[in-house]
């Protein structure tokens, strides 16, 4: 089976109150789908990545699913010490390739797969089926355990979102009960209504305190190219090792040419990189200059820098 780009929800603000939507919740986490051809098991992230050896623990498949042979959907979860999903702790795992390191990290960050659909079913296509169908027949293959889970659906999405804002998740997937699979698209027959604000950005540049690295300069990339400051962060998750490690990496590519095109706070003191290292950031609003209001960096993330663009958030 080769692996494919999911379908993806639209963005949006506004909560459907229709019957004819369901609302599940958006899970923080590693966008994972997992291939079961009848003989081998593997996994890849959305942009087509592999990850089978990232998360062992999914990988004897009919340990829950029944199938002789699927596609399934979902998002790869690691909680944190408040009991929420925590995007750092599941970038632990996700960024891994040594298999001893994926060993030891078993026991201290356990991993949940939250499976919210099926694409392929016992050498069927079934991308055609409702929404509905999918999920029932969901339901009749998949025996939850300790490291997967089928994602619940809600039929108020008012009250779903009112429970997530209560509880500092992420937000909230409304979704057509009729709606088809649309691999590799965007559509709005399925909506994300989130509850935190975030942003995939680049490092352009850091300041140092005691020669650690305690914050980062950010940019995006602009409908021409050109890579815009956007704002500076030394708060989030980032332990005091995950600073060192990140000193370290920023230093390998530290250059004197200033990346961005636009003026750059606290400047005097920055050191500029090349835009290589990309991050999600958490922040509150964009300013009308352009930047971040309180922005923290959750983790950093594998993917290119000419994905990080205005265009995208």
């Amino acid at each position: 089976m080769d692996p494919l780009f999911p379908m993806e929800p639209k963005s949006a603000t506004d909560i459907p109150s229709s019957s004819k939507w369901i609302s599940q919740i958006k899970w923080d986490g590693v966008h994972v789908l997992t291939y079961f051809d009848g003989k081998t098991t593997r996994l890849f992230n959305r942009k087509k990545r592999e990850r089978t050896t990232n998360y062992p623990e999914l990988v004897p498949i009919h340990t829950y699913c029944s199938a002789e042979s699927v596609i399934l959907d979902g998002e790869v979860i690691a909680l944190g010490d408040n009991g929420r999903p925590s995007f750092h702790k599941v970038m632990r795992r996700d960024g891994v390739r040594n298999l001893d390191r994926v060993r030891l990290l078993q026991h201290h960050v356990p991993i949940t797969y939250m499976i919210f659909d099926v694409l392929f079913y016992n050498g069927e296509w079934i991308t055609k089926w409702p929404l509905e169908d999918r999920i029932t027949l969901l339901s009749d293959i998949i025996t939850p355990n300790d490291h997967v889970q089928l994602v619940r659906s809600h039929p108020d999405g008012e009250a779903l979102f009112k429970a997530v804002k209560s509880s500092e998740m992420e937000g909230i997937i409304m979704k057509q009960l009729h709606s088809y699979y649309y691999i590799g698209e965007k559509n709005e027959v399925w909506l994300k209504i989130k509850n935190t604000l975030d942003v995939n950005a680049v490092i352009g540049g850091f300041t140092l305190n005691s020669g650690v690295v305690n914050a980062v300069l950010l940019g995006l990339y602009d409908d021409q190219g050109q890579f815009v400051y956007i704002g500076h962060t030394g708060t989030g998750k980032f332990t005091v090792q995950d600073w060192r490690n990140l000193t370290m990496r920023l230093l390998k590519i530290e250059t004197s040419q200033l990346p961005f095109v636009n003026p750059v706070e606290r400047h005097r003191d920055a050191y500029w990189v090349k835009p290589e290292v990309t991050a999600k950031i958490h922040f509150a609003e964009w300013t009308e200059a352009g930047k971040l209001r309180q922005p923290s960096i959750q983790a950093l993330l594998d993917i290119p820098p000419s994905e990080c663009t205005f265009q995208n958030t």
